[in-house]
């Protein structure tokens, strides 16, 4: 970290995307100034995103790590296209989109593993494309566990407004999940949770435990295993409460202010409330890896590519979270 910033690395997320427009929009940004930036990708793709939103991204390009030099004037484009200037097909999922990705989101975790930059926050990538270019992952949070030897329990965190809510389960059918309620489950992405809202600047989270039964009492899950790991988070210290019934939730919690953040027993109880509050606001964080990885929760967004009208606000707002948790990591 140099002139007490912390380096962001920059995503430029699919190429074919509203990746790039964002990501020029965000450099223009007051909020920008508070990081040391290095973009990480490909110069065309920026220079086609400039010129679709009519910016000028004022940046030092370099094609090695060694040459990025922060003295607090400039930011910096570090290429990775090798002399490829790949002309990308706007709102079209294609092997190349995905190579592109997977090449900037490597060259980023490898800096990130090394220490050379202090997060990783990125515009949206596509899955399809990430198959097509190579990508053997289910998703882009196993990828980077493995690229960065993560060996401890690892799950995303969905925000909005500074809310955030970790799941005991995630992409599973709706049958599997009794089987996965467990306590020793439960209590990892509260304990989780309770340490990344800690790297956030809540000194003290408030952490609300979603039941799993309709109103927390027709089946015994709740008694069983949700409970007893309330009360095993209680004991560490944690400021644990419920199990709240999911079908309020979002009401106790979120909209009256009594919790800073939710632990749910999967997928839909959580999101179904998230995208009911926020849909447009959403920010993902990659929680359980060594280094702060944000992202808006939205995709890639092919309906509206290239037509100049993409939100900037979940960008910004996720680039304002890496830059706050990569700021107390290092004060750690």
């Amino acid at each position: 970290m140099e002139n007490n910033k912390p380096i962001i690395g920059i995503l430029l997320g699919d190429p074919s995307g509203i990746g790039p427009e964002l990501i020029s929009k965000l450099l223009q940004h007051q909020e920008a100034k508070k990081a040391n930036i290095l973009i990480i990708g490909e110069k065309n793709v920026l220079y086609e995103a400039d010129k679709l939103t009519g910016f000028y991204s004022d940046l030092e390009y370099v094609d090695n790590f060694e040459q990025v030099k922060f003295n607090g004037k400039n930011n910096f484009f570090l290429d990775i296209s090798k002399g490829k200037n790949h002309n990308y097909e706007v709102s079209k999922s294609s092997s190349e989109s995905g190579q592109s990705v997977l090449n900037a989101l490597y060259c980023a975790l490898d800096l990130a593993k090394t220490k050379k930059i202090d997060a990783i926050n990125f515009a949206p990538f596509n899955k399809t494309s990430m198959k097509l270019g190579g990508s053997k992952y289910p998703d882009e949070l196993h990828l980077m566990a493995d690229r960065l030897d993560v060996k401890n329990f690892f799950c995303e965190f969905n925000v909005i407004d500074n809310f955030w809510t970790a799941r005991v389960t995630s992409h599973i059918p709706i049958k599997e999940v009794p089987q996965h309620i467990k306590k020793a489950n439960i209590i990892k992405p509260i304990k989780l949770i309770n340490e990344a809202m800690k790297l956030n600047g809540i000194k003290n989270p408030r952490v609300a435990v979603q039941a799993l039964n309709p109103h927390a009492e027709f089946g015994d899950e709740e008694e069983a295993e949700i409970i007893p790991a309330i009360n095993e988070a209680k004991s560490l210290g944690i400021n644990a409460d419920g199990p709240l019934p999911c079908d309020t939730s979002f009401i106790t919690s979120f909209k009256n202010k009594n919790h800073d953040c939710i632990v749910g027993m999967y997928h839909d109880a959580l999101q179904s409330g998230l995208k009911a509050f926020g849909f447009d606001r959403g920010i993902t964080v990659q929680g359980g890896l060594p280094v702060a990885i944000t992202t808006p929760a939205h995709g890639t967004a092919f309906d509206i590519a290239g037509k100049n009208i993409a939100n900037l606000e979940p960008t910004l707002q996720s680039f304002k979270i890496a830059v706050q948790m990569s700021k107390n990591k290092i004060n750690e």
